[in-house]
């Protein structure tokens, strides 16, 4: 194995992605990480210089991961932007149950708020591609296409959170979420037309 600065980077990275895929983002220890990655202990001091650092650059590579998959399926959803809206919600739902441990280390206020690594900016791309849908989709009476993407956003975030907690089945008696999906994008944009 190579101990060149990029490839070890990499590969501590590439074991914090395994370790909160396998173990959620609150097993995330850089001795574990360390282990994984297969470097001493203090390796990943030596290329992040603080844990956030390597919390953030781990988080990163979620935001790219969804940020693909989000692209992908929304391409695939044809030319409708309400259907391509529809398909990013999905696309975001899906990521937020399936990958629950990176999902919440991605949207870590600490890690946001660091600025470590420009984690905020980039989650912007995908923020962008919501506003840009929304702004397809709105109606001239509606609210400018970013403060409704913001709202559509939040929606969609509490959505993940809640269905994640059990609450929302519990309150709905809901056995999946699409319902949940269509309803918000119907509360901030309006009922679809046929």
């Amino acid at each position: 194995m190579s101990d060149s600065e990029p490839d070890v980077r990499t590969r501590l990275v590439a074991a914090g992605v395994d370790l909160v895929r396998d173990e959620g983002h609150g097993a995330v220890s850089l001795r574990d990480i360390a282990r994984r990655a297969g470097v001493s202990h203090g390796a990943p001091r030596r290329y992040f210089p603080t844990h956030l650092d390597l919390l953030s650059a781990i988080a990163r590579q979620g935001y790219a991961d969804l940020g693909d998959r989000i692209a992908a399926i929304v391409r695939g959803a044809g030319p409708d932007p309400r259907e391509r809206l529809l398909a990013l919600g999905r696309a975001y739902l899906d990521y937020a149950a399936a990958q629950r441990g990176m999902f919440e280390l991605m949207f870590r206020h600490d890690l946001l708020n660091s600025g470590r690594l420009g984690l905020r900016d980039t989650s912007l791309p995908l923020f962008t591609l919501l506003v840009d849908l929304v702004a397809q989709t709105r109606r001239p009476t509606d609210a400018e296409a970013t403060v409704l993407a913001g709202a559509l956003w939040a929606n969609l975030h509490g959505l993940a959170q809640l269905w994640a907690w059990g609450s929302l089945q519990l309150a709905t008696g809901a056995t999946d979420d699409d319902a949940l999906l269509r309803a918000t994008l119907d509360a901030h944009l309006g009922p679809a037309t046929a």
